[in-house]
């Protein structure tokens, strides 16, 4: 397959290596007999968002953190509304208070793009030999999905963890705005994904499905810290 650009070239040391962990589980699954280049993608997202979990957990937690004090946000906002020189200089004083920055949730982000961009290249590329790689309902994970399933799945999938996820903006125009990413961003997903391969959509629906778990778990284990607090 083409090269998708020069990105797959930066990223290729960490591309050989998860094409190499892939073909590891691929044999796996053929030692318990069932050789499933499916199954191998599944237990390779898996085991990368295990990996990066502390990355994700501090990212969810700092979203938790500004999810608590959005309504003292919103009314900040809108006691300030008409200076926001004074406003900001109110928010700012809120986070020292409140012990919140409200740039940690996007450096694990940063610290975890490597390794997912490497993700994408690697499915993108990759060379399944000589084997058919079927998968279900999928005839090959090396060509698009020809029932639009997969996209479909991976639009929702998208939706619904934006869904729980979304840390609401406190003004007016932002909450629009919000709403809005709300629906074009798995709208937009889908829709590239009609021409992806279905391995690499496979992924990003394993990806979202593991990431709901993940941010379930935090957010019912801080809900159950608070109620023994109480």
């Amino acid at each position: 397959m083409e090269e998708p650009g020069i990105l797959s070239t930066i990223f290729s040391p960490i591309e050989y290596l998860l094409t190499a962990i892939l073909n590891a589980l691929y044999n796996l699954t053929e030692v318990a007999g069932f050789g499933s280049y499916g199954i191998a993608i599944i237990l390779l997202t898996v085991l990368m968002k295990i990996i990066l979990y502390p990355l994700t957990l501090k990212q969810l937690k700092s979203m938790k953190a500004m999810q608590e004090i959005q309504p003292k946000m919103q009314r900040l906002q809108g006691k300030y509304k008409d200076n926001p020189q004074l406003m900001q200089q109110k928010l700012m004083k809120l986070y020292q208070e409140s012990g919140v920055n409200p740039m940690a949730g996007c450096l694990p982000i940063l610290a975890q793009m490597p390794i997912l961009m490497a993700m994408y290249y690697t499915l993108f590329n990759f060379d399944y030999g000589n084997v058919t790689p079927s998968f279900l309902w999928l005839p090959n994970l090396s060509q698009q999905d020809p029932t639009y399933i997969l996209p479909l799945l991976s639009a929702l999938s998208t939706f619904v963890l934006q869904k729980i996820s979304m840390v609401s903006a406190a003004s007016g125009p932002s909450n629009t705005q919000s709403k809005i990413f709300l629906i074009v961003m798995p709208l937009f997903i889908g829709w590239i994904s009609l021409n992806f391969p279905a391995g690499l959509v496979l992924y990003w629906i394993t990806m979202n499905v593991v990431q709901m778990v993940q941010q379930f778990w935090v957010y019912r284990d801080k809900g159950e810290q608070s109620s023994k607090g109480g």
